[in-house]
């Protein structure tokens, strides 16, 4: 995939991470900080208790996220086109809690790795701050959504 065609991809599906940036700016981005990542269907990103170096832009496909019980693995979420993975263990240091697979069609992800992420701190003020409002944004969604099914199924446990 060419570096224009990365650019539009990222401006069509993170269009909240994109906004506030120029078109110079997501290009910059792309190309000096981030890797263009593509996994075939069902292939794992990441497993349960690894700390993660790198987390992950989903520009294409999806990542599943799975509890894991003994030889049963059981499906607790998605991510889709335009949301991140792997975010949480890499600014918290600490292990992952779920399994992170592609799924059905495969995935096309942009990876940011530690040593990028600090260089774009440094390098890159303006973009990094986006970039930490969307990871913020992001888990802000997360916490949110958990918050109402556990509000739900509390409700149904109660009746």
């Amino acid at each position: 995939m060419s570096n224009d065609d990365l650019v539009r991809q990222v401006q069509d599906t993170c269009a909240e991470f994109c906004a506030a940036l120029t078109q110079d700016e997501v290009s910059k981005f792309i190309t000096r900080y981030m890797q263009f990542v593509e996994l075939g269907p069902h292939e794992m990103l990441a497993d349960i208790g690894a700390v993660g170096a790198s987390f992950y832009m989903v520009i294409g496909g999806s990542i599943q996220l799975f509890q894991v019980d003994g030889d049963s693995e059981y499906a607790v979420g998605a991510i889709e086109p335009g949301g991140l993975v792997g975010e949480m263990s890499f600014f918290d240091g600490r292990p992952r809690t779920v399994r992170l697979k592609t799924g059905e069609s495969g995935a096309q992800l942009l990876e940011i790795k530690r040593q990028m992420y600090s260089r774009l701190r440094i390098e890159e003020p303006y973009i990094s701050t986006n970039l930490l409002e969307f990871v913020i944004r992001s888990l802000d969604d997360l916490v949110r959504e958990l918050s109402a099914k556990h509000a739900d199924l509390k409700k149904l446990l109660d009746s």
